[in-house]
């Protein structure tokens, strides 16, 4: 069976295309040429019966994913349901299951099995969660254990699998040698780390990559090359193990379009506002235009509780730069498990920032969005404004709690009867 890219290069316009252009609002041929390029992709598993083709990358507004999933301490597959759609309720794009406690296949499956939005996953977690589950340490892993747990996730139809791939013993060493105050901060590269050295071997998702092609290749699911050094600390950002993992998946990003295998890349984590640009477009230069998916990234560190924030606010700089996924960050990052009403708040600031960075790259449509909320607002028309409000039923509950007073002279309780709308209606009224 051809992939996506593989039909793109052959100039092929296949109804997956259609789906996700339309959906995209771009012309399919223009999207038949970017997968071509690699500059876009269409993220869907063959396998997920139920998914619909999510267009990423040159072109297409700036996409946001959630991350979900349980942990030892919080197992219930109802309250991860309840929060996937809660995630799709408030706009998401994507969603990750990034689950480690509890029954994960079941919770992984009954997601993909409920909802149709796009599907990820970091699969190293299962083989970890099966090496603990026998009382074994997560450096007992086999090389065979890894891409049996990527074939597993594949075979449930996750849409796209983060793997890092560029976790090497070089970037480890470059890392010790220089110093960090954080070290490695990604699960995933520091069971990597860890296995490397307990077993002293090269990393098998970076030696053996061809097999990883060879495996994803007839579901035509997408590689999210995952950032194991991806800094933690924004005094860490942009050093030398992070820009060495960065050169690695540019390489490897190489060897997966010579497979027709379609890749996203994946980026920092905390960086200050002055490096942010910069990573964007480093990443674009040394990954050959690849998409780019970044988590935040948060500028400060000292703002637990309100992540959400310090993430849109660097996810709004990444996007006017030329990020294209943008992952939410939720106010619970750093202190706990997300619930329901971290996840919807997290989806919202992800979405605001990818919004704000869409009007600043000009793609069609995102201005008008805001010219028509201005209009709105102009005339007092209530209804209209919580209709184009990103989260109405926030905007209504707002207005409508102080509604009796408000009601009372059409405006709201900011300005009452010294609402500047009204006193420019009435003299534009009287001009006339």
């Amino acid at each position: 069976m051809k992939t996506q890219m593989e039909y793109a290069r052959a100039g092929t316009v296949t109804e997956k295309m259609r789906l996700a252009a339309l959906e995209a609002r771009i012309d399919p041929d223009e999207l038949c040429l970017n997968i071509a390029s690699g500059s876009t992709l269409i993220c869907h598993n063959n396998r997920h019966s139920n998914g619909r083709p999510l267009a990423v990358g040159k072109g297409i507004r700036t996409r946001v994913n959630a991350n979900i999933g349980t942990s030892r301490d919080d197992t219930s597959i109802e309250r991860e349901l309840a929060k996937a759609h809660t995630a799709v309720r408030a706009g998401a794009d994507a969603l990750m299951d990034l689950s480690t406690g509890g029954p994960i296949d079941q919770i992984r499956q009954a997601i993909i099995r409920e909802i149709p939005t796009c599907i990820g996953s970091v699969p190293l977690y299962q083989a970890a969660c099966e090496c603990v589950r026998q009382g074994k340490p997560i450096v007992a892993m086999t090389v065979d254990d890894i891409f049996a747990g990527i074939k597993k996730h594949l075979d449930d139809g996750v849409d796209f699998i983060t793997v890092h791939c560029g976790v090497t013993r070089r970037t480890l060493e470059i890392m010790d040698r220089e110093g960090r105050v954080m070290e490695v901060v990604s699960r995933g590269g520091s069971f990597t780390c860890a296995w490397m050295e307990h077993n002293n071997q090269e990393n098998p998702l970076y030696e053996q990559f061809d097999r990883l092609l060879d495996l994803v290749r007839p579901y035509d699911a997408t590689l999210s090359l995952g950032d194991g050094f991806r800094p933690g600390s924004i005094c860490d950002a942009t050093d030398r193990a992070q820009i060495h993992e960065l050169m690695l998946l540019g390489e490897l990003t190489q060897k997966a379009w010579e497979k027709d295998i379609q890749v996203m890349i994946e980026g920092p984590g905390h960086v200050p506002l002055n490096q942010i640009r910069a990573n964007i477009e480093l990443q674009k230069r040394l990954c050959h235009g690849a998409p780019f998916y970044v988590l935040g990234p948060l500028v400060t560190d000292i703002a637990p509780g309100y992540d959400h924030i310090t993430s849109a606010i660097g996810g709004a700089l990444a996007a006017a730069a030329g990020a294209d996924f943008l992952c939410y960050v939720t106010p619970s990052e750093h202190l706990c498990l997300p619930n329901e009403d971290d996840v919807h708040q997290g989806v919202m600031a992800a979405r605001i920032a990818a919004h704000a960075a869409d009007i600043a790259l000009g793609l069609p449509g995102a201005m008008a969005w805001d010219k028509q909320m201005s209009t709105a607002r102009k005339d007092l028309d209530w209804p209209a404004q919580y209709a184009l409000a990103l989260d109405p039923e926030l905007a209504r509950a707002r207005r409508q709690a102080t509604a009796e007073k408000a009601d009372s002279h059409g405006g709201c309780t900011m300005c009452g009867e010294f609402c500047a709308y009204k006193l420019m209606n009435k003299r534009k009224e009287n001009t006339c």
